[in-house]
């Protein structure tokens, strides 16, 4: 049985207060009851925007005409999804009230376990209905995180957590996970960049500052030092900073021509979505 609307209710009225809550995680026994309880078995990727992708060949950087881009991870696993159920709206963007991006994108999820997810959040849709839908939240300018995320089936009530596959529609204005730089290390480290990617701002930077504004970076991770722009760890390489950089001089590059394959294994050895 799927959660009763009034625990829905109850986590759009506590959304505001995340960041305190995040921080919280961060006292040692607190940090280690939460990972246990939400966040065990984690492991989620975000997807960097297809259109900001290079690939290194050698020294060589190249846009991936062929070569697959990252959105192909998540049409793969939709393919193989024998169950696709979309919600009626993001949670996250509905708590905040935003205004920038479209609240009706909410996640999409995949697998066995949305058979018990409660007909009042959302609807089961077809194949082809979540392939359409997928990209429309692209379209939308939303960036997209995929893989295993205990709290979404807990706070669903769904069972097996390993059935329950996540694709999140996320604004960097409202993401759950602008949380990252206030959780707990252990916890944090499940919400990753995809492996090979790399995000450098080249000598063509002149300090402009707009990848520094508040909503450009997820994770809030980047900063003018001496009028240059430095991307600090936290970044999970979403790729909004090349997306919004006036100059063109940061870049997204991936050192792995098989970083799809690669994402999708790892993918797979935590849900089984068919």
């Amino acid at each position: 049985m799927g959660a009763p609307l009034w625990m829905v209710e109850l986590l759009k009225k506590t959304f505001p207060n995340r960041r305190l809550i995040a921080q919280a995680t961060k006292i040692p026994i607190i940090g280690k009851i939460v990972d246990k309880l939400l966040f065990d078995g984690d492991d989620i990727i975000y997807l960097p925007k297809d259109n900001v992708v290079e690939i290194k060949i050698g020294q060589q950087l190249e846009r991936p005409t062929e070569t697959a881009l990252p959105s192909q991870i998540v049409h793969e696993f939709i393919d193989k999804a024998n169950y696709h159920w979309i919600m009626n709206y993001c949670i996250c963007r509905e708590s905040s009230t935003c205004e920038d991006y479209p609240i009706k994108y909410g996640c999409l999820f995949l697998g066995e376990a949305v058979k018990d997810i409660n007909p009042h959040l959302g609807r089961m849709v077809t194949k082809e209905e979540a392939h359409e839908y997928a990209r429309k939240c692209r379209e939308a300018g939303l960036v997209q995180l995929i893989g295993r995320n205990k709290l979404d089936a807990m706070w669903l009530n769904v069972k097996p957590g390993e059935k329950l596959l996540t694709i999140c529609n996320c604004c960097p204005c409202c993401c759950l996970w602008k949380i990252l730089p206030d959780l707990n290390s252990e916890i944090g480290r499940k919400i990753t960049k995809m492996q090979g990617v790399e995000v450098k701002v080249t000598d063509a930077c002149v300090g402009c500052g707009t990848c520094t504004q508040e909503d450009v970076c997820f994770v809030d991770t980047i900063q003018l030092v001496k009028e240059r722009a430095i991307i600090g760890p936290e970044c999970r390489g979403c790729g909004r900073c090349v997306d919004v950089c006036p100059e063109g001089a940061i870049e997204l590059t991936v050192d792995n021509n098989s970083y799809v394959k690669d994402s999708i294994e790892r993918i797979d050895s935590v849900i089984d979505v068919e």
